[in-house]
């Protein structure tokens, strides 16, 4: 499919709702925009929430770790 675009003063296209539905891509899809020897290349992209762990949190970790270690061991038993 084969659709004329238009870039906005802001540079925003929008892309035709028949477009967004062949392609699977709604309100809330990411894309990556790729510049390619033939133009522009827009491909799906993926978002992973990253979490990130204090000193104090990751201490917690580490006794909760030592704990199950002593007890597979059988030293708290």
């Amino acid at each position: 499919m084969k659709i004329t675009l238009t870039v906005t003063d802001r540079g925003t296209i929008t892309l035709p709702s028949k477009l967004r539905k062949e392609m699977g891509i709604d309100a809330e899809s990411l894309l990556i925009a790729e510049s390619t020897e033939e133009g522009i290349l827009l491909r799906p992209a993926v978002a992973l929430p990253l979490e990130v762990y204090s000193r104090d949190r990751l201490a917690e970790f580490a006794a909760a770790e030592q704990d199950l270690s002593e007890w597979y061991s059988g030293e708290s038993r």
